[in-house]
């Protein structure tokens, strides 16, 4: 099965909202991502999103893009949060997606590939999916693919 691990959509910043909602761009590079892991049939059981408005506001997007329902906030998924406390909860046997913040991501997506955070394996953009999936027999996990808003 997998894991789709995802940096919230770009945001407002500070001085213009407090809660940092999505911006014009950040909602409309979501929804085309959305539309693109929908038109390719990308199956997802449920979404769990860092409670922080910007990430809830993601993950709404891609659970009506790709047709989700079981969406809600959890703990331990904010910027600072510890990706290997995390990954103690995950079941490799569902599609599951993690809406959240760098440098979280990113250190989640080492961790699962190498066992440490201190590597990056994968640069994140704001609004993009990427797919991991476990490798058999072994506690690590592989990138599979990658959808992102901004080629090149």
């Amino acid at each position: 099965m997998a894991l789709f691990l995802v940096q919230h959509g770009k945001n407002l910043s500070k001085d213009i909202d407090p809660d940092q909602s999505l911006s014009e761009q950040g909602v409309k590079d979501v929804g085309h991502i959305g539309d693109t892991a929908a038109g390719y049939n990308i199956l997802v059981g449920r979404i769990r999103h860092s409670g922080k408005k910007r990430a809830r506001q993601t993950a709404e997007i891609f659970a009506e893009k790709l047709r989700v329902t079981d969406v809600g906030e959890a703990e331990g998924l904010k910027a600072l949060d510890d990706p290997a406390e995390f990954a103690k909860n995950i079941n490799p046997g569902e599609n599951l997606m993690l809406v959240g913040h760098l440098p979280f991501m990113e250190r989640m997506a080492s961790f699962l590939t190498t066992g440490s955070t201190d590597y990056t394996v994968f640069k994140f953009q704001n609004g993009g999916i990427v797919c991991l999936d476990k490798l058999p027999d072994s506690e690590y996990w592989a990138v599979m693919w990658a959808l992102m808003p901004n080629i090149g």
